[in-house]
């Protein structure tokens, strides 16, 4: 290796590890951020957090590194044009694409590293972060309860004025208000005088048992006036013992990443064996619907041609003629709820049939993305190097600014197009790869540009057609001021 190459890589290195490590500690606050809920109050010993932390470290990956070879491949190329050193090389006869050959290689091996990471290391960590964060309070289940205030857990809100022991687990003053099953206002409140928390790690239920305390529940009478005659009905017990499900407490929302959808803990063989499955059994209830609809409607798979006598008389035009009003009525009763229950199974089949067509589309997409993080580490070098090239300037200010804007853009394309690929608006393959298709050619004019010494943007090939349009309508209609 050269010594020109040598310096390259190495100033490359320096920048992208600083940049790296930067905006990694940036997400991994924003991951803090995003799941503070589940951190703050609820005594988790440091251990337990940098778990948590860890198994969400991976995930961060496929945001972190586009980014940072985009960042450092600006600021090394702009450092190289501001201070001349590029000029130094152009004029020993190293062109840009000799510049870059070494970075090329570098690129190629992270963009290696990079697919091994998203097929093995991130499915591994979304599976240990999903079951951690449902294990979580199994491990310690005090922490699912804060001193001093209403805790949402499961169909219970849970307040306790203090806990005790060495896990806890001893809890003093206990109040709980059942949640109801339809909405309305808490119609059950249990209070005790304490209670001790039990769990097992290899159960999903959380035993809480209650001394000493009283059962209250609203009573609804069947008319508004009777309220006051049935207030409540209330009675004591010595000990209450009371199983919550500990599956409802680590529920993720739609809105959030959807971190429990289990297509981000498969690999690229898992998910095309998943796929090969979804697709068989998408298939098997198509097939399956439309023979048991066609028998619904009386159409047979090979219909047998049915005869016609000519010497019978033939039906009239109005069949219901045959009939009586009552007989015409029944018929047509028949008819319309045979009408209405078809309507109604095709449109609950439909529904279902999207679903795991959406399903099926999730999976797809989380295939392409481990392709597509690969391929982003060449598309934001071959974009930030030309581009850093262009506008000669190093540093944290300008390069940010580019980075910033271009990976937005990126980012926000590729969002896009995952969202419409999962609705089946545009199919899973472009909805992964719009956003590199998009960017491609950014790529190659950036690189076609600095390898010419041509600016960002050519002035002279936007006004010059417009001066002359201007030049040949003037001429066209003011040929006088024109001779003069």
């Amino acid at each position: 290796m050269k010594i020109l190459d040598k310096y390259l890589l190495k100033t490359f290195l320096i920048t992208f590890t600083t940049v790296f490590v930067i905006l990694f500690f940036i997400f991994i606050l924003q991951t803090v951020w995003l799941f503070i809920s589940e951190l703050a109050g609820k005594d988790l010993d440091l251990i337990l957090i940098v778990k948590f932390l860890l198994f969400s470290m991976p995930r961060i990956i496929p945001l972190v590194l586009p980014l940072s070879v985009l960042l450092a491949s600006i600021m090394t190329f702009g450092n190289l044009a501001e201070n001349y050193e590029f000029a130094a090389m152009k004029s020993s006869g190293i062109s840009l694409q000799r510049a870059m050959r070494v970075l090329i290689v570098f690129i190629f091996v992270l963009s290696i590293v990079a697919f091994w990471f998203a097929n093995n290391v991130i499915p591994y960590a979304e599976y240990k972060f999903i079951n951690f964060r449902k294990n979580i309070a199994q491990a310690k289940p005090a922490m699912a309860i804060a001193e001093g205030q209403f805790n949402d857990v499961g169909f219970y809100n849970i307040k306790v004025n203090k806990k005790s022991g060495e896990n806890g687990n001893i809890l003093t003053g206990v109040t709980i208000h059942e949640k109801p099953n339809n909405v309305g206002e808490n119609k059950t409140v249990i209070k005790a005088k304490d209670g001790k928390l039990m769990s097992n790690e290899k159960s999903s239920i959380l035993k809480l048992v209650l001394n000493d305390g009283y059962y209250y529940q609203d009573v609804t009478p069947k008319k508004y006036e009777d309220r006051a005659k049935l207030p409540f009905i209330k009675s004591s017990f010595k000990k209450q013992i009371i199983n919550i499900d500990l599956s409802e407490l680590n529920k993720v929302d739609e809105d959030k990443e959807n971190v429990g959808s289990t297509n981000a803990m498969l690999n690229v063989n898992e998910l095309r064996y998943t796929l090969d499955s979804l697709n068989k059994n998408l298939d098997n209830e198509i097939i399956s619907f439309s023979e048991n609809i066609n028998q619904r409607v009386g159409i047979r798979k090979s219909p047998v041609p049915i005869k016609i006598d000519k010497k019978k008389k033939p039906l009239p035009a109005n069949v219901l003629s045959l009939y009586t009003n009552k007989q015409k009525s029944d018929i047509l009763k028949m008819a319309g709820s045979n009408v209405t229950s078809n309507i109604y199974s095709i449109e609950s089949t439909q529904k279902d049939l999207k679903d795991k067509q959406r399903e099926i589309n999730k999976h797809l997409t989380a295939l392409y993305e481990k392709f597509v993080i690969a391929f982003a580490c060449f598309l934001m070098f071959f974009i930030g190097a030309p581009l850093g090239a262009i506008i000669r300037k190093g540093g944290l200010g300008l390069p940010i600014v580019f980075a910033v804007l271009i990976f937005i853009t990126f980012h926000f394309i590729n969002t896009f197009g995952k969202r419409l690929s999962q609705e089946a608006a545009m199919s899973p393959f472009m909805g992964s790869w719009m956003s590199s298709f998009v960017l491609l050619p950014l790529a190659v004019l950036l690189t076609y540009r600095a390898t010419n010494d041509n600016g960002l943007i050519n002035f002279d090939a936007i006004t010059t057609p417009i001066s002359q349009l201007f030049q040949k309508i003037s001429e066209r209609f003011f040929p006088a001021q024109n001779q003069k």
